[in-house]
């Protein structure tokens, strides 16, 4: 699922090549990124469980939960990404009830990815 851009006035673009790692599994949380530009692959144990496209984003878990990231995010293409931290996207939540609509939407369509795959 896409977000709408209601968070991109204030937000400045950040660049990764191919092959760059955004974050790794393990790491103490502190963004999700929204894919503007470009390809993020997913990657849980060596394996790519989802390719996030543009308008697609990924992170959002460890801000729900504020437990270290679960998987690696690494670049498939050139991309430009947007961070959102916690506080821009508490206030999301807050004042967009369908962006968190979006996002439960997105983790449980992961969810059952996920589940169907074992």
């Amino acid at each position: 699922m896409k977000l709408p851009n209601i968070f991109e006035k204030d937000a400045t673009p950040i660049n990764f090549t191919s092959g760059q790692v955004i974050f790794e599994d393990g790491q103490p949380r502190d963004f999700m990124y929204v894919v503007k530009t470009g390809e993020v692959d997913i990657v849980i144990r060596t394996r790519v469980v989802e390719t996030v496209t543009e308008d697609g984003f990924f992170g959002e878990l460890a801000l729900i939960d504020h437990a270290p990231r679960s998987a690696t995010a690494i670049a498939k293409t050139d991309c430009t990404l947007i961070k959102i931290d916690e506080r821009q996207f508490l206030y999301l939540v807050q004042e967009t009830p369908f962006f968190a609509l979006i996002v439960m939407r997105t983790l449980a369509a992961r969810l059952r990815r996920r589940n169907a795959q074992t």
